[in-house]
């Protein structure tokens, strides 16, 4: 793992933690004030049950007393129900005043009604909710007081889950806008040191190109292979100048023969690599794609470099070419018979920074990803098998249309 991807993951491994502990801190809180509410409205539903027993059992109450025992009884803002032992419904207090009207029954002309349902109804969710607070009557006899939560108290409950998905969405948008904001601030400085290298390479190259005519001419060397080979690896120190120079600029597609473009290259590429290699094309020669020819050889260039850094001696690295007619796609699969890769890191050696060598920068496929984005097209690691070898695959979107045939 490289340092960057490991400082990363340790940030975000403390960052879970630290949000982990603000919601069991919020959600500890919370239930710690709805224990502490839900106690005082046990001692509220207590005193209108007391209260009710006192108008009751009172003998004969003086005015001034019984006033303010009503407005004890009045003060309770819960719902609640008084009902005997047969859960008849004695007295009720906060519940749908328009589903209540007993003495009215039904009345057409407004919108209060008796509805018996309601009450039943009511009175099971109360049963559920807490123990009833018992009466005890002068004859001997029992009423029993049942309450449900106050509104407040069951928006309390839900408060701190409201509150979190809230923050939850908020961090995720500003964790999504900041990234963005900071891949674009890496891509900004890969494009210039890319356009910076190509610049300081560009006098140099010119140099040696004059520098191989002077030794043409002056040794009469002017069909010797040595200088010929020379000569490509300088065309080709143009064309890697050229590509550094593109970067970060919308490349120009034409049309190609995805076949003749992969033989190009691998012809040029297989005589700089080891001999123990051999190298295979083989597949659809005709197909044609859109390609940018100095990227798309970057992209083989990047693919047959790991291929055969993960041959450790003798091996084999095919392409094969082929074209998914019905989708228009083309297929490009380069299949090596090296060390594999494991198949929990499928995706990330697409990742900047992720390398299996020690001296290598980890930027080889991620900028290969980038340059097939540019082709509108796909890559992803078709099948790998540790000591056996492994399949990269290349989707490009075919330059042939093709009618569907006439029946």
């Amino acid at each position: 793992m490289n340092p960057y991807q490991y400082n990363q993951q340790r940030w975000k491994f403390v960052l879970l933690i630290f949000a982990a502990f603000i919601a069991a801190a919020s959600l500890l809180y919370t239930n710690y004030l709805v224990r502490n509410l839900s106690k005082s409205e046990r001692t509220k539903a207590e005193v209108w049950a007391m209260s009710t027993r006192s108008i009751i059992t009172m003998p004969d109450p003086d005015d001034e007393l019984i006033t303010f025992i009503y407005a004890v009884r009045d003060s309770l803002a819960l719902p609640a129900i008084i009902a005997d032992g047969q859960d008849s419904i004695i007295y009720w207090r906060d519940l749908d005043s328009t589903r209540t009207n007993i003495l009215e029954g039904t009345n057409a002309d407004t919108d209060l009604q008796y509805d018996p349902i309601y009450f039943k109804r009511q009175l099971a969710i109360m049963k559920k909710s807490h123990a009833p607070i018992v009466i005890d009557l002068p004859n001997g006899g029992q009423w029993f007081v049942y309450y449900k939560d106050s509104l407040l108290l069951n928006q309390l409950r839900f408060f701190p889950y409201v509150q979190l998905t809230l923050i939850a969405i908020f961090l995720g948008i500003a964790y999504t806008v900041f990234n963005s904001i900071r891949k674009s601030e890496q891509n900004l400085v890969w494009v210039g040191l890319a356009k910076e290298a190509a610049h300081q390479l560009g006098t140099p190259i010119s140099s040696l190109m004059a520098w191989l005519e002077l030794v043409r001419a002056k040794f009469d060397a002017e069909k010797d292979p040595l200088l010929y080979e020379m000569e490509n690896d300088v065309k080709r120190l143009e064309v890697v100048a050229d590509r550094f120079s593109k970067i970060g600029s919308t490349p120009v597609l034409q049309p190609h023969a995805v076949y003749k473009v992969v033989v190009d290259f691998v012809n040029y590429f297989k005589v700089r690599t080891s001999d123990k290699i051999v190298f295979n094309v083989s597949g659809d020669t005709k197909v044609q794609a859109l390609l940018n020819v100095p990227l798309f050889d970057w992209v083989l260039e990047n693919l047959l470099k790991n291929a055969a850094n993960a041959i450790e001696s003798a091996g084999r690295i095919d392409i094969v070419i082929s074209e998914n007619i019905a989708k228009e796609q083309i297929f490009i699969d380069i299949s090596d018979t090296g060390k594999g890769i494991p198949r929990a890191k499928f995706d990330a050696v697409f990742q900047p920074g992720f390398t299996t060598r020690k001296r290598g920068w980890g930027l080889g496929l991620s900028l290969t990803k980038r340059m097939i984005d540019y082709h509108k097209g796909q890559i992803f690691v078709k099948e790998s098998e540790i000591e056996k070898g492994t399949t990269f695959r290349i989707i490009l979107p075919s330059n042939q249309t093709y009618e569907p045939a006439q029946i």
